[in-house]
């Protein structure tokens, strides 16, 4: 029989070839086992079961081939909340936070808001607004219908009451002036960028991720149609891709948005970009 330890160190060296190669057979073991990876250490001596080792193995294997661990184990942790994720959807990410924490910073917390998440995917970042802000009303809107059912799946496991999700375009569901804010993790990489045949961006849709020759295409029509959307006052934040916040700005200010800024994330790179429509 194999122990936790020896299926690590065998694991760990299959999947050498990536950068969190221990990280990654950890969560995959504490995925099979159903434990949390602390067990692992506690337990280093503990045996797996034929069955156990056998699905062990066969993930090791498919991680090894390139495929994402969450789309393995079904699930990515954000926001200190774990979400159902599939392969319908991008997977929520660690410095996609930050997008949340702007907008929770620039809103005022005990009123009642508006605010629209635009192609929420798995609804990670709305239902972690709607987790830490119950006063306001948070609308999830994306034009994939498998990603709307992913999202509404988690906002039931959030139990989040203040959640509305919406199988539409974003730039036709959204009546003029009804938002005191609109977020976005829109698609912002170039269609050619070589990083989409690179990790595990060349298993995630590449409808959520490409946006034109210069990745601006989406970004360019939220930040256009914004102003129409948005009530006096209202804020606009938005993720982009680290080389794109010069462009991002112009094109805020062109269509007259005030008090324009860019947020670097933990790495110091111009990660979130916000503005305000003038009151």
């Amino acid at each position: 029989m194999t122990t936790l330890a020896q299926a690590l160190k065998q694991a760990t060296y299959q999947l050498q070839m990536h950068d969190q190669a221990r990280l990654d057979a950890e969560v995959l073991l504490a995925h099979v086992l159903n434990r949390p990876r602390v067990y692992l250490h506690t337990w280093p001596e503990a045996e797996l079961s034929q069955e156990q080792e056998a699905r062990f193995s066969d993930m090791i294997r498919q991680r090894a081939a390139g495929q994402p661990v969450a789309y393995l184990t079904g699930q990515r942790e954000f926001w200190s909340l774990n979400f159902a994720v599939t392969a319908d959807s991008l997977i929520p990410r660690p410095e996609t936070e930050l997008l949340v924490e702007r907008t929770l910073a620039l809103l005022t917390e005990n009123k009642t808001l508006r605010v629209a998440d635009l192609g929420t995917g798995s609804g990670a970042v709305a239902i972690a607004l709607a987790h830490e802000r119950r006063r306001w009303r948070l609308y999830a809107i994306d034009q994939s219908l498998k990603c709307v059912k992913l999202a509404q799946d988690n906002a039931r496991r959030h139990n989040v009451d203040n959640l509305y999700i919406i199988n539409a375009d974003w730039s036709t569901a959204l009546a003029d002036r009804s938002f005191d804010a609109i977020v976005s993790n829109p698609p912002y990489i170039a269609d050619q960028d070589p990083h989409l045949q690179q990790g595990d961006v060349c298993f995630e849709p590449a409808s959520a991720l490409t946006a034109g020759p210069q990745g601006l295409d989406e970004l360019r029509c939220l930040i256009k149609d914004a102003p129409r959307v948005l009530v006096p006052g209202g804020w606009i934040v938005l993720e982009h891709g680290i080389n794109q916040a010069k462009s991002i700005r112009k094109l805020l200010n062109d269509m007259a948005f005030t008090n324009i800024a860019t947020t670097r994330d933990l790495a110091g790179l111009e990660r979130v970009s916000c503005a305000q429509k003038p009151a």
